[in-house]
């Protein structure tokens, strides 16, 4: 017992964030192990990354307005605005970028992806990672 005691006051369990748990693993008296997962954390503060083709950046700057569909509020549209924009596209900045060996040469339009910031309070609304969302920027 007195070694179970000594093994508790060593656990730790540490958020970065002051944010919101979800996909939670485990229940109050579970047994864990060493670096296992036991919950996720999501950001109140929440933000889009839209993946616009290379051809659609030639007008697109931080600052500039959004309007935000997302599939589940219908035809309301949340006010928003390009927070910014990465400096490599998609393909090149992912886990395992794609490579033309073949010899041919095929151009394939890059996506490159834009973060935007809400700028219109949304806590009324229950906005998750991982919704569909149909961004309009306002290029001119």
């Amino acid at each position: 017992m007195e070694q179970d005691e000594l093994n508790l006051s060593y656990t730790k369990i540490y958020a970065s964030s002051n944010d919101m748990i979800t996909n939670r693993t485990v229940e109050h008296g579970n047994y864990v192990q060493v670096a296992q997962p036991l919950f996720a954390i999501v950001p109140q503060k929440m933000w889009v990354v839209a993946n616009f083709k290379e051809t659609q950046l030639a007008n697109m700057k931080p600052g500039q307005p959004v309007k935000i569909k997302i599939d589940t509020y219908g035809a309301k549209k949340f006010k928003g605005k390009v927070d910014s924009i990465q400096r490599s596209t998609g393909a090149r900045a992912s886990l395992f970028p794609p490579e033309n060996a073949v010899g041919s040469y095929v151009k394939i339009v890059q996506r490159v992806p834009v973060k935007i910031i809400f700028t219109e309070d949304i806590s009324n609304y229950n906005i998750v990672p991982g919704m569909s969302v149909v961004p309009e920027v306002k290029v001119k």
